[in-house]
C-alpha cells in the first residue's frame, strides 16, 4: 500500500522535530529475515565516499570528513533519516529491492535520490550553523537544488508496507489551542513550533509547551 506521510512540526527543547502521525507496523518476519541474510545492515563505505565527494564539491569539506552512511534494518516505512548531531544518514534496506525495479524501468535510482534528500538536510543545517531551520524549509530546498534534486518532495511515495494505529494521546498548545495526536506518550519537553516562531523568533518558549489534554 502506498502512503504519503503527513508531518507535524514541534519544537523540542529548542530544536525542530518532525513527528509522523502514522506509525509503521513492523516488517513481516520473513522480509526482515531476508534483509538480515542479505547483509543490508551496517555502514556503506561506497555511499559515504559518494556523499563526501558531493559535499566537498559544494564547499562543505568539514561536514564531508564527518559524514557517515548506514543501512538500518530497523527502519520500516521511512526511506531515510538524517541526524545532524551524529552526521549520520540512515537508509532503509528495502530501498535496495525497490531500486532494482526502478533502474530496470529506467526511472532512476531511489537509493541515490534518497541519499541526496537526506544529505540535503545535513548540508542545510551545516550552512546555517546553530540557527534553527524548518526541516523542509528554504534552506533545505536550496541544498536540494545544489545536489541536483531541485524537484524533490518532502515525503517518499515508495510502496513500503505500513499500518496505522489510533492516536492514544492528544496534546494541545495552550496558546493557539492546536491539537497534536500521538500514538505514544511524549517523553520530552516539546513546544508548539508555530507559536515559538510567531512569538519568540523560533526559539523554544515554555509558554507554548504542549500539554496532554486527553488519553485513552
Amino acid at each position: 500500500m502506498i502512503r504519503v506521510f503527513k508531518q507535524l512540526e514541534f519544537l523540542i527543547v529548542g530544536q525542530a522535530l518532525r513527528l509522523p502521525i502514522v506509525v509503521p507496523a513492523p516488517l513481516r518476519r520473513g522480509a526482515f529475515a531476508a534483509t538480515e541474510r542479505r547483509g543490508y545492515s551496517g555502514r556503506d563505505h561506497a555511499l559515504e565516499e559518494k556523499s563526501r565527494t558531493l559535499l566537498r564539491q559544494l564547499g562543505a569539506a568539514k561536514l564531508a570528513r564527518d559524514v557517515r552512511v548506514e543501512w538500518n534494518a530497523r527502519m520500516k516505512s521511512a526511506a531515510g533519516r538524517a541526524d545532524f548531531r551524529e552526521k549520520l544518514i540512515s537508509l532503509n534496506p528495502l530501498l535496495r529491492d525497490h531500486d532494482l525495479v526502478s533502474v530496470s524501468r529506467q526511472s532512476g535510482s531511489d537509493i541515490d535520490r534518497t541519499l541526496r534528500h537526506e544529505l540535503a538536510h545535513l548540508l542545510a543545517q551545516f550552512r546555517v550553523g546553530r540557527r534553527r531551520i524548518a526541516p523542509h524549509g528554504p534552506e533545505w530546498r536550496e541544498a536540494c537544488r545544489d545536489l541536483d534534486i531541485a524537484d524533490e518532495a518532502r515525503c517518499h511515495n515508495l510502496p513500503f508496507a505500513t499500518k496505522a494505529y489510533p492516536a492514544r494521546f492528544v496534546y494541545r498548545c495552550p496558546n493557539c489551542r492546536q491539537e497534536f495526536p500521538r500514538v505514544r506518550r511524549i517523553r520530552r519537553v516539546i513546544a508548539c513550533l508555530a507559536c515559538c516562531r510567531k512569538h519568540n523568533g523560533g526559539d523554544f518558549d515554555p509558554r507554548f509547551r504542549l500539554r496532554l489534554s486527553a488519553h485513552c
